[in-house]
């Protein structure tokens, strides 16, 4: 399945050095309850029940389920070249591991779509909120990057919900 990306280029991760500070920053776009990999398990989720009713928008929620996979391989790799394990864990160096308390669980077409938009406002606005304490030039570049896949979501799922209400 094809990933719902914008059509440009991600920055590179290789020439990344060590930078703990950068490394933890991002780390709360990767496993944290509003990151990436919840991001994931909620569009598999509500995937599951659109597919029942309508195959065109489970496609759309799976192929942006695919895009946030892409991102997490993107923040895992720079973590770990910036010198942070990409754990599943809320907050680096902690042993409090990732769970799935805040995957919507709704099951009404409307619902799920809301929570969806939700999220991707929410991610905006945190990677949004990361770019105002980053330092490292590179990594705000990759964070840049994956904004602009966030706001295509947030317009494909309001598009999405626009048509369900008719």
């Amino acid at each position: 399945m094809k990933p719902l990306i914008c059509d440009l280029p991600y920055p590179s991760t290789d020439l990344l050095t060590k930078d703990i500070r950068s490394g933890n920053i991002i780390s709360f776009a990767y496993a944290t309850i509003r990151g990436e990999i919840s991001a994931t398990l909620q569009y598999t989720y509500h995937h599951f029940y659109f597919d029942q009713t309508n195959a065109d928008y489970a496609q759309t929620l799976m192929s942006i389920a695919v895009a946030e996979m892409k991102h997490i391989d993107i923040l895992g790799t720079a973590m770990l070249k910036l010198g942070v394990s990409p754990k599943f864990v809320q907050c680096p160096n902690t042993k409090e591991y990732y769970n799935t308390s805040a995957v919507s669980q709704s099951t009404t077409p409307q619902k799920m779509l809301m929570d969806d938009i939700q999220g991707e406002m929410n991610a905006i606005a945190d990677y949004q909120k990361m770019l105002f304490v980053l330092k490292n030039e590179q990594v705000e570049a990759i964070i840049q990057r994956i904004i602009l896949d966030e706001q295509l979501h947030l317009e494909t799922l309001k598009k999405m919900l626009e048509q369900t209400q008719l």
